[in-house]
């Protein structure tokens, strides 16, 4: 039994130091997670400084929604938020540090999470696609009228003067050249009773949204990132309802603008699905989460593509971004102690030290 055990811990060592050597070739290594609470921000500059630098990671996309103090709408701050000092902080930290930092603000989907209903149609509840769905006192999936986050309406004539103002003043402040609208688990689209978008082509409200908002950031010289679920056939894929779409809204691959950038999230299996972003034109990211042999097999994967495929192929393929999905204190927390934790809530960390091993 110790035989086999060191021997377990002989292939781990050299698949990390594989690692190592090769996720560096990639163009982008990266990191998806919620920025700090202002308590918190000196912390997190330090942990990026020396922990994630030393690793090779070289991209921040950090999720800000309503965290921060917007002056553009005040009325949508939400509690405690990242004040543009704070901000500068994390600019300064990046630029000491070569990383690009990516804000992210949730655009279309993602507008509600469990019995909470986030600030946008909160303040603005004329943006809801579905206002006659109610949210429940307690939430459970499935339910009947299949609500997992609320949307907004893409047809509302006033959102998007209330949306880009944030994305444009969060671009600021963040200096960043590339912002990430999320727009992933899209289930509310096209509602039969929403007055604007009912009979219309779901796939079509879907895509003129992400040209929207890529055009609108496009005229001041900047890109946009989407996570790429939507745009896959949940039938045809096999992949369900969750990361692919099942309501008809995957036909947007060919009409969406190819500068998108496709972040193509996975977690159970390292899916063969970046080769057909690549091959439609887009650049990709392959994105893991919680268990680290998918994400050295979508390391594999996105090495192996690079290799293999003609120039304009293979520069398609940018890289890696590891994705967490609570804070980034509890992160920090996990990444101190990590055996105080079960498997997988220490899944994510696991998949750093095997994608991005620290020297």
């Amino acid at each position: 039994m110790r035989f086999f055990a060191s021997l377990a811990l002989i292939v781990a060592s050299f698949a990390s130091l594989w690692a190592n050597e090769t996720s560096r070739s990639l163009p982008v290594r990266g990191l998806a997670i919620a920025a700090p609470n202002p308590a918190s921000l000196s912390q997190f500059i330090e942990f990026v400084e020396t922990e994630l630098v030393p690793r090779g990671l070289n991209t921040l996309v950090l999720r800000i929604d309503y965290r921060f103090a917007y002056t553009s709408h005040p009325e949508l701050q939400s509690e405690n938020p990242l004040t543009l000092e704070h901000v500068k902080r994390l600019v300064e930290c990046g630029r000491r540090n070569d990383i690009e930092l990516i804000p992210q603000i949730n655009l279309l989907g993602h507008q509600s999470w469990a019995e909470t209903t986030g600030r946008l149609l909160a303040v603005y509840p004329e943006f809801d696609e579905t206002p006659h769905v109610k949210m429940p006192e307690t939430y459970e999936w499935p339910n009947e009228d299949g609500l997992y986050c609320k949307s907004y309406c893409p047809l509302h004539p006033d959102v998007h003067d209330v949306v880009f103002a944030l994305v444009d003043e969060l671009m600021e402040a963040f200096e960043a050249s590339s912002f990430h609208a999320g727009m992933d688990e899209v289930f509310y689209i096209g509602d039969e009773r929403c007055p604007r978008c009912a009979g219309k082509n779901k796939a079509k409200l879907f895509a003129d949204e992400v040209t929207r908002v890529r055009d609108h950031l496009a005229a001041s010289g900047r890109s946009l990132w989407i996570w790429g679920d939507r745009l896959l056939n949940a039938d045809t894929t096999g992949l369900g309802m969750w990361e692919a779409s099942a309501n008809d809204t995957h036909p947007a691959i060919d009409l969406i603008p190819k500068d998108v950038v496709i972040c193509d999230w996975h977690y159970e299996r390292a899916e063969a699905t970046p080769p057909y972003f690549a091959l439609k034109g887009f650049h990709v990211l392959a994105c893991p989460w919680n268990k680290p042999q998918v994400g050295l097999a979508q390391l594999e994967q996105a090495l192996s593509f690079r290799k293999r495929s003609n120039p304009v192929l293979a520069e398609r393929h940018l890289g890696i971004l590891l994705t967490y999905w609570s804070s980034a204190e509890r992160f920090m927390e996990i990444y101190a102690d990590p055996d105080s934790v079960e498997q997988q809530q220490r899944g994510p960390i696991d998949t750093l030290n095997t994608l991005f091993p620290k020297p």
